[in-house]
């Protein structure tokens, strides 16, 4: 298996896997995807499928990484990770390790996707900067000096199960009142079906045909485009949510940077404005210290992957 300069990448998400092989030049050679399953064996099993499959295109594999949306220790070990279903405490690394005859890198998929960033795209050139991907979760990642921060355990960027509201509505991590559920996509599915059963969004119906379950945030963004009134105050809504997060962590970190990512940013040209406006407004000393810039993010859905792939080639 293998292959001097070919390293696999794979994004383990919610839904879906995506992975790549690199090559020496960070050039994508191969790439695949395949659902997500549910259940930790099943997990495991799809993770060398998907890389065994991309070293025979490759012609083999010198390392392979794994992002995986949940908080990982240093030994590779999942402790937590509450958008997965049914998978718990899991020495990912090592299993994979068994199974796979090269080296083995692990580690969150929002620290895969801020060395994507880093190394490739919208941190170039940045020593402190803060990576929110806004998808079906929050995924956070903190670059100080160039290089990406895990903690002392290995678990640190967890910004998006922060409380900022302790009434607030119940989170798949079994606390209540995270960020996530406001300022990520499904936070902002959440908030469009709540609008619209109970009468205050209205226009967002008409894409559903009158079906409040089937209503997403995606249609906030549709409607926001055809100039509805209700989609546009749901995402001025939204908007300040992911403010309050943008605040929070520059009061934290003091960073240059914030890198916005995740399947939103395909509509950054909405959410722009709404979101550097509310995040101007609440920073602390706004009027007085170093502006941050907030950018999107470059490296698009692969981020996850590249990253992965880039980080292992020190496994």
């Amino acid at each position: 298996m293998v292959h001097n300069g070919y390293v696999a990448g794979v994004d383990v998400g919610g839904t879906k896997c995506l992975a790549v092989v690199i090559d020496d030049d960070d050039n994508i050679v191969a790439e695949s995807r395949v659902a997500t399953p549910s259940g930790t064996d099943a997990l495991i099993d799809v993770a060398v499928e998907v890389t065994r499959e991309l070293a025979d295109v490759a012609g083999g594999l010198s390392a392979a990484g794994f992002g995986v949306p949940g908080q990982l220790d240093f030994q590779g070990k999942m402790r937590f990770a509450p958008n997965l279903v049914d998978v718990g405490e899991l020495a990912f690394r090592e299993r994979l390790l068994g199974l796979l005859d090269v080296p083995v890198f692990v580690d969150n998929n929002a620290n895969c996707a801020a060395t994507a960033e880093l190394t490739l795209g919208a941190a170039r050139d940045s020593r402190q900067a803060v990576l929110l991907t806004l998808g079906g979760g929050l995924g956070n990642s903190i670059i100080v000096d160039g290089v990406v921060q895990r903690g002392a355990h290995g678990l640190a960027g967890e910004l998006g199960h922060s409380m900022v509201d302790p009434n607030g509505p119940l989170c798949p991590c079994g606390r209540v009142g995270c960020l996530e559920r406001y300022a990520s996509g499904s936070g902002l599915t959440r908030l469009a079906q709540e609008a619209a059963g109970s009468g205050k969004a209205p226009n967002l119906l008409t894409y559903t045909d009158g079906d409040v379950e089937l209503v997403r945030g995606e249609h906030v963004m549709r409607g926001v485009r055809d100039l509805h009134d209700d989609a546009i105050e749901l995402l001025e809504g939204f908007s300040w949510w992911v403010a309050v997060g943008m605040a929070n962590v520059v009061a934290v970190l003091d960073p240059e940077l914030i890198v916005v990512g995740g399947v939103l940013v395909s509509d950054w040209d909405l959410l722009e404005e709404p979101v550097t406006r509310n995040y101007r407004a609440m920073v602390l000393a706004g009027s007085t210290r170093e502006p941050v810039r907030i950018v999107p993010a470059a490296m698009g859905e692969r981020a996850g992957a590249l990253g992965a792939a880039i980080a292992a080639r020190g496994a």
